[in-house]
């Protein structure tokens, strides 16, 4: 019987040994030098204006096998770059992002949702002006492979959602100013 048990155990031994690791979560740092969350809205019907944030942080957990995943981003609002000096200063104004109160901006996932091994949409929260509200992003483009340069493994992703401004208390010459706001995430994160 000994020898039974013996025979057991090394074939239980060899057995795991053999079959493929589970895949964990991994973590990747949001590259703030290729992220750029953008916004667009009509200005007075007569043009689509477009601006951008230049500073942003925050981390992309990616589980390939389980298919999950989280994105955690902080944007500092105080970086707003509309091209033209004087209008960053009116964005950060109290009727817009009032950035002396609410320097940051943020979106949380609570799901993301995947079609075969990419994402397809991101749930979350997004907080401005201390104001949250859910929203579901849908991703447009979606990568993760070795950087080039680098020769770390990057994700890299655009997702877009529409918000109303005015319901985040930034809804200053609405509806002339346009109320919708397209907000356009760009993202690159490296796995430390």
């Amino acid at each position: 019987m000994h020898k039974f048990a013996k025979l057991f155990a090394a074939i239980a031994i060899s057995t795991a040994a053999a079959a493929p690791a589970l895949a964990a979560p991994e973590t990747y740092a949001v590259d703030g030098t290729h992220t750029f969350p953008r916004f667009s809205y009509s200005h007075f019907g007569m043009s689509t204006q477009l601006s951008r944030f230049n500073k942003t942080s925050g981390t992309v957990t990616l589980d390939k096998a389980a298919k999950t995943g989280a994105v955690d981003v902080v944007i500092d609002t105080t970086s707003v770059d509309t091209g033209f000096a004087d209008f960053n200063g009116h964005i950060q104004g109290e009727d817009f992002l009032d950035t002396t109160k609410y320097p940051t901006a943020t979106f949380k996932s609570t799901k993301v949702n995947f079609q075969g091994d990419k994402p397809v949409s991101i749930d979350g929260n997004l907080t401005i002006k201390g104001v949250t509200k859910p929203v579901s992003l849908k991703v447009t483009n979606y990568v993760n492979m070795p950087h080039p340069m680098l020769k770390k493994d990057t994700i890299g992703a655009d997702a877009t959602v529409v918000i109303k401004r005015s319901e985040f208390n930034a809804g200053k010459f609405a509806p002339h100013v346009g109320d919708d706001v397209t907000i356009t995430l760009s993202l690159e994160a490296i796995k430390g």
